[in-house]
């Protein structure tokens, strides 16, 4: 009986120090979890920003791996068109992995080419 008398003894003393370390991880796992949320959330936002974003001219990736042109876009659904024979096939927004080539970077790009020959034309005339 002395030596389950000794154990007691022991932890009488610091009733903490067992639990301490067992504190210390839960709040740790907590931290970690929070953290993973929000950088989930944050990915989440991205990839609807996108899909609401989507214009026709667009290049995407699906997630099944088919690339193509952007020809029709709904609600919920656009139309990609994939091939030189035009086969067109109708996916959820939520299929696309990435916007490959934005129009709108396109136009935009296109623009500034016209603009800085203008520019140059003008330039040359002087």
């Amino acid at each position: 009986m002395q030596n389950f008398a000794f154990l007691l003894e022991q932890t009488n003393q610091n009733p903490l120090a067992g639990a301490l370390p067992m504190i210390i991880m839960m709040v740790l796992l907590v931290g970690m979890f929070i953290f993973s949320s929000r950088a989930n959330k944050k990915k989440e936002k991205e990839a609807a920003d996108m899909r609401d974003n989507l214009q026709v001219g667009d290049e995407v990736t699906t997630i099944g791996g088919i690339i193509g042109k952007v020809v029709s876009i709904k609600e919920e659904t656009f139309v990609l068109e994939t091939t030189k024979e035009k086969t067109q096939i109708r996916f959820l927004k939520g299929a696309i992995r990435s916007v490959d080539v934005r129009i709108a970077d396109v136009i935009a790009a296109k623009a500034e080419a016209e603009k800085e020959a203008a520019e140059a034309d003008a330039e040359e005339k002087k």
